[in-house]
Formats: C-alpha cells, structure tokens, sequence
C-alpha cells in the first residue's frame, strides 16, 4: 500500500449504491494524519458516518504503520536479534545499533498521536492500541528500550496504562527461562 495514490470511483462489496466511495486516502507512514480526502463523498449519511469513516481510516492507518515501521524496527531488528544469536558469535550488535535511532523515529510517532487522547485514534480504545501495546511493552525487556521509552512521557504512560489492563496481563506469555 506504501506508495500508493489515490483510489478513485468503485463500490465497495456488499454495500448499497448510495455507499459510492469517493476517494480512499493512502496510508502515510510519516505523518500522524490521515491525508486530505473527500470523505464526505464516502457516506450519505451525515457527518456521523463521516466521522466513523474517518476514524476507521485513522486506525487502519496505525494498524500499517505498526505492522510495517514499529514490528520492523522493534521487534524484527532489534528484539529478535538480541535475543535469539548464535551463542559463539554473540548478537549482532550492529545490527541492534542501527535499529535504536528508528526505534526513536517510531517511539516519537506514537508519543506525537498519544499525546492529545491518550489513544492512538480518538479517544478509546481500537484495535490500533491493540496492535502496537505487546512490541511496546517488549522493548520495556531491553535496557536500550526503557532508554528510548523514557525520552516520551506521554508514550511512556500509555504502554503502562495499557500493560496494566487485565486483558493484557491475563494474555502475556509466560517469562522466557
């Protein structure tokens, strides 16, 4: 989806004729805002469902910038290599060093959208806090991680207000031995 324009015109399955879509806007991985559209073409259905629309559009978006930016650099380039390394060579300490300042790029992303709401999208919880919270809690495994996450206060608050949920706590894995 990286890359992509505009899509223009078309109907969406399962929907009414009068659920026209205008145009979708792209995902953008280097902005906390969703890129000007003709959302109110998407839906007749007044500024309520503009609004949810919207919204949706918003969680997809984070939705995709967790799973192409945050699980890269967090869990792919640093998490993985730090903790699963040939034991004669050690771990790939370079690799761990390039991931840090993108792990920062992300850690400010995400302090910059949490900082109004406490969420990522409005002002609840969506499947978008949802998808970032376990790579966010796991860079807290990591002493280089707690650095980076104490640089954001209001990040720094929310993984520990979201780690502190009983559905979070009752669906962690085990420690690793």
């Amino acid at each position: 989806m990286k890359g992509a324009g505009w899509l223009v015109g078309g109907t969406r399955p399962f929907c009414s004729r009068s659920e026209r879509i205008g145009r979708w806007p792209k995902a953008r991985f280097d902005s906390s805002q969703v890129e000007p559209s003709t959302l109110e073409n998407i839906l007749d259905a007044g500024q309520s469902g503009v609004r949810a629309t919207l919204e949706a559009a918003q969680v997809e978006q984070w939705v995709s910038y967790g799973n192409v930016k945050v699980d890269r650099w967090i869990m792919r380039e640093f998490v993985v290599p730090s903790v699963f390394f040939d034991k004669t060579k050690g771990p790939d300490t370079a690799r761990i060093a390039t991931a840090l300042p993108e792990i920062d790029k992300c850690c400010r992303a995400l302090d910059d959208a949490v900082a109004q709401t406490g969420h990522l999208v409005g002002s609840r919880l969506t499947y978008a806090d949802m998808n970032v919270i376990p790579m966010l809690s796991t860079l807290l495994n990591f002493p280089a991680g707690k650095d980076i996450l104490a640089k954001y206060s209001s990040l720094s608050a929310y993984v520990t207000r979201l780690a502190d949920l009983p559905s979070f706590k009752n669906t962690a894995p085990p420690p690793r031995r």
